[in-house]
């Protein structure tokens, strides 16, 4: 894919996945440019011949609403109001969600409801394909109003004044601009406020998010099946006719997983004398099932907000309106980005009590899962360090769209907090591929504990290729070396 082009078409999670992963430049469609020009040009006439204020364009901000600003202020007025929404603190937000945002922003713009001009729209494409990455931070978006404060800093940079990440050096964007021969953006009547007005700070988190959860749980599964092999349990739970009697699509999915992966193993041929396995091993499918429904409702939320305009006011040419509304709500993106943390947090949650499991000395294994336990501490503090991440998830867990704080002089008197929301998520998924990956660690330790039996012939080659990256533990070693190896190879696994 060398270019894609930007327009109304619908866009899926797994089309921007592509268009991420392939490093592909933007550009605007000709549809696009036709859309924003239409509605430039009426707005444009419809300053000429106003006969009262319209809100953002010749009024003031939140509760500033009702005062009015001249014609000759106009443009002073937006810039103004980038300067001032730049307060953003905290850690900065990564490059590659920035890189999203302003690529969701381009694509919001292209339906001509925002009333900004092309060069505006264009101006952030070229950024994105210069590779010119705002800074921006993750605290002061409130998610309501739009994420204001994080939006300001992409413009910010856009007009010359902010910073930017370029050719991996973090500079003055004034200098930047300077040296790529780019003069910093002058904005019209409303372009401040349609750029830093809509919900791209949250929805790019949500997205982020989601793609990393799908190869979660793709992994989960896969490790349970690991688990499972060396613990020497049942595969009983993943019969089919269980599943086909509490028909839940996610529980239906995992089960016919974990067979396909059980294929062939000799572990499996051997005869049981254990008639139940604990909860963590048998209600597999239940627990990463439900995950996974959750993700699939989570990602329809998410491809209906990636092809919506969230800014304010909307601008209809066709209907000579000018319109006021509450589209920047974050609260469609809060409500689903908690409901993921859960989502993800349970699989660590379970994950790690299969950690307990394989290091308690159960089942034929050795003691922390090392042959000279005392001696050796094994495998005792990687299952302390997962139970610290899953605690930790537990505590992000809370939700943030049950909270709200009004701002702008009772103005905006409820918002979604979505902004808190998507960066608690992404350390919640951070936090479910570490303890994932103690649990690869783990489960392969135990399959060595096995031998001469043999899992699956899936399970074997997926831990000739983690083997290639992380040992077997013959005696204590520094595991968080190994623990980071592991990590980085779910990370990188196709």
């Amino acid at each position: 894919m060398e270019t894609y082009y930007i327009g109304t078409e619908r866009l899926t999670l797994d089309k921007l996945e592509e268009i991420i992963e392939s490093g592909c430049e933007i550009a605007l469609s000709e549809e696009a440019i036709k859309n924003i020009e239409h509605c430039r040009n009426y707005l444009d006439e419809k300053m000429k011949n106003r006969e009262k204020p319209i809100y953002g364009i010749t009024t003031g901000f939140g509760s500033l609403c009702n005062t009015s600003v001249s014609e000759n202020e106009l443009e002073q007025l937006q810039e103004n109001l980038i300067k001032s929404h730049s307060c953003g603190m905290g850690e900065e937000v990564e490059q590659r969600i920035v890189r999203l945002m302003m690529f969701l922003k381009v694509k919001n713009m292209s339906y001509g409801i925002s009333g900004v001009c092309v060069s505006t729209a264009q101006r952030l494409v070229d950024f994105y394909n210069k590779g010119i990455t705002p800074v921006v931070y993750q605290l002061g978006s409130l998610g309501a109003s739009g994420d204001l404060a994080p939006l300001a800093h992409i413009t910010l940079a856009m007009l010359g004044m902010g910073e930017v990440y370029y050719k991996g050096q973090k500079r003055e964007s004034a200098d930047v601009l300077r040296e790529l021969d780019m003069e910093p953006l002058r904005l019209k009547s409303k372009e401040g406020l349609a750029l830093i007005n809509g919900t791209q700070f949250m929805l790019s988190h949500a997205i982020d998010a989601l793609l990393r959860g799908r190869k979660i749980l793709k992994n989960a599964d896969i490790i349970a099946t690991m688990s499972l092999e060396g613990f020497n349990g049942l595969a009983d739970p993943f019969t089919e006719n269980l599943h086909t009697i509490r028909p839940h699509k996610g529980q239906i999915k995992t089960a016919q997983n974990i067979r396909a992966y059980l294929a062939g193993s000799e572990l499996q041929k051997q005869t049981k004398t254990t008639v139940q396995d604990p909860y963590s091993f048998r209600c597999v499918p239940q627990v990463h099932g439900a995950s996974k429904d959750a993700w699939n409702y989570v990602a329809s939320v998410v491809e209906t907000e990636i092809n919506s305009v969230t800014d304010n006011p909307m601008v209809f040419p066709d209907d000579d309106l000018v319109l006021s509304g509450g589209n920047f709500h974050g609260q469609p993106l809060a409500i689903v980005m908690d409901f993921l943390s859960i989502a993800m947090a349970e699989i660590g949650s379970i994950s790690e009590r299969r950690i307990y499991r394989l290091i308690s000395g159960d089942r034929g294994l050795p003691a922390f899962l090392v042959a000279k336990p005392g001696l050796n501490s094994g495998f005792m503090i990687p299952q302390y360090t997962a139970a610290s991440i899953v605690s930790q998830n537990k505590q992000l867990c809370m939700p943030a769209s049950v909270d709200s704080l009004s701002s702008s002089n009772e103005q905006e008197d409820h918002v979604s907090m979505g902004a808190n929301a998507g960066t608690k998520l992404l350390r919640v998924v951070a936090n479910v591929e570490r303890v994932l990956a103690i649990e690869c660690f783990a489960a392969s330790q135990a399959l060595y504990f096995r031998e001469p039996l043999k899992p699956s012939p899936f399970i074997q080659e997926f831990v000739k290729d983690f083997r290639k990256e992380v040992p077997i533990v013959q005696d204590d070693t520094i595991m968080y070396k190994l623990m980071n190896k592991s990590l980085e190879f779910l990370k990188n696994r196709k």
